[in-house]
């Protein structure tokens, strides 16, 4: 038997498709919502997003048709599309999520990609600049960068790509907070913290840190949603 005939009755192997134009707008657009560009309820204007992305309507709508698949727009007959609006059961169910990718990356980064760990480093610096400006939504914007760059510890790209979607749901249940400031300063110091105990490679540690600010922040961010959800049946 010849190594020809030996693969007779295998399945063929074949390429990953690049992506599409559609998915590349769908990228730009949730990069745009993890940035803090989109707030919750805004409709997303076709006319003035075709232009600014020089890309025609229907590739805009396959990119709309992803994004509601994400659960980051929602398109309503005859209005348009605008993005979500979360609820309290939407921050718990997200924060189940990054439990599961965050903790699981922090436990397990035993000998964690020097790069990997850096990057963590980059996002906290880019905090305390943002504070050091009174940029406080800019603070929340690398909040994002430092937890897809805790993510980023498991070495995963599905895992990266997974966590940027989380992010961006994640960075509209912020806009529930009046106060930026109050919300993100006490998050600064916990991120240099679980930082230094990375670069220390005290990973455990650093587990254990991000289980407490995970559950601080569910619970700050649950309080302010059950109130403004309590005023709206009120």
């Amino acid at each position: 038997m010849t190594a020809t005939d030996d693969r007779i009755g295998r399945p063929t192997r074949r390429l990953l498709p690049l992506p599409s134009q559609a998915e590349r707008v769908a990228e730009l657009l949730r990069e745009a919502v993890i940035d803090g560009d989109h707030p919750p309820g805004r409709r997303l204007s076709e006319e003035r997003l075709c232009e600014e992305l020089g890309v025609s309507r229907n590739t805009l709508r396959e990119a709309f048709r992803l994004l509601v698949r994400e659960r980051l727009v929602v398109h309503q007959m005859h209005r348009g599309v605008f993005v979500t609006l979360p609820t309290a059961e939407d921050v718990r169910d997200l924060f189940k999520t990054r439990r599961s990718l965050e903790l699981t990356a922090v436990r397990t980064a035993t000998d964690p990609d020097p790069e990997a760990v850096a990057a963590v480093g980059r996002a906290v610096d880019e905090g305390e600049a943002a504070r050091d400006a009174g940029d406080w939504w800019g603070v929340g914007t690398a909040n994002m960068h430092f937890h897809q760059a805790l993510a980023g510890l498991s070495g995963s790209t599905r895992i990266d790509e997974f966590m940027s979607r989380v992010l961006a749901e994640t960075r509209l249940v912020f806009h529930v907070m009046d106060a930026p400031r109050e919300f993100h300063a006490p998050y600064l110091d916990w991120n240099r913290r679980i930082h230094t105990l990375l670069v220390e490679g005290d990973h455990t540690a650093a587990a254990a840190e991000l289980e407490t600010y995970l559950a601080t922040s569910e619970e700050q961010l649950l309080t302010a949603f059950l109130a403004r959800e309590a005023e709206g049946t009120g």
